[in-house]
């Protein structure tokens, strides 16, 4: 046993060679193997088969596409906020659609994703739940050993001191329905829940101003394809009348046959 010792402490130390960044950031991406776009849509109409209504098509595709960079990107990280964010938007988007399709829409566009629609839901109702029931916004703080919605601010908050917090327009408009949930009234209240979970404000403004645009689209479209579904309706029942009137008229003028 000595002499085995003796033996092992002759033998010279290993060296210790420090990879360079770049070699470990080429292991990682290497690693990294994202679906790629054409591969989430394709996901995302296989879970989905029904016809989307054009008014709505065109955005989700687009939301699609905006999602499946995010959810790819190399230092995601699911988050609380970003699910309020994102569960207001489509809410919002599709509205009109009745309950059932768009929670089936929902789920396959969740899915496509490779995250769990479910948990979405769930996240988000509970951050709308906790922040409703603050007594304002001074409340809304990062606070690892808070609320639920404290820590899931303290989450992004760390993440953001350590930099690799992967920011996204879904987290600014999470940020902005909590704030609306306290009945926050003044831009001042926005700026500082930003800056107390890390995030640069002109990001934030520049992402809730894109947003209200879209939903401003969306509501112009929506009036111009109601004024649409009226006149197709109007037309519609002024063509039964006719026809109910033409049958009659062809009724009434018919001869008797012979007896």
């Amino acid at each position: 046993m000595v002499a085995d010792i003796g033996v092992r402490s002759a033998m010279p130390a290993p060296r210790l060679v420090a990879l360079p960044a770049r070699a470990i950031v080429q292991v990682r991406t290497a690693a990294f193997k994202p679906a790629t776009v054409a591969e989430t849509k394709a996901k995302f109409l296989e879970a989905y088969k029904k016809p989307i209504p054009s008014i709505y098509n065109a955005v989700v595709q687009e939301l699609l596409v905006q999602m499946h960079f995010i959810r790819y990107s190399i230092h995601y990280e699911y988050s609380e906020v970003m699910a309020l964010g994102f569960v207001s938007v489509y809410d919002q988007i599709m509205e009109s659609l009745p309950e059932e399709e768009r929670g089936a829409i929902f789920a396959a566009y969740v899915g496509a994703l490779n995250e769990d629609a479910a948990k979405f839901r769930e996240d988000a109702s509970k951050m709308e739940q906790q922040a409703s029931a603050l007594p304002g916004p001074d409340a809304l703080t990062p606070d690892a050993s808070g609320t639920d919605l404290q820590k899931a601010l303290a989450r992004c908050s760390e993440r953001a001191a350590s930099g690799v917090f992967a920011y996204n327009k879904f987290v600014a408009i999470g940020l902005f329905r909590l704030l609306e949930l306290t009945g926050a009234k003044e831009p001042a209240a926005l700026e500082k829940l930003v800056k107390a979970v890390g995030v640069k404000p002109e990001a934030v403004n520049k992402d809730l101003m894109l947003y209200k645009g879209i939903l401003s689209k969306l509501s112009a479209a929506k009036e111009l394809m109601k004024e649409f579904l009226i006149r197709e309706k109007r037309k519609q029942a002024e063509r039964e009348a006719e026809k109910a009137a033409k049958a009659e008229k062809e009724k009434a003028g018919a001869v008797p046959a012979a007896a």
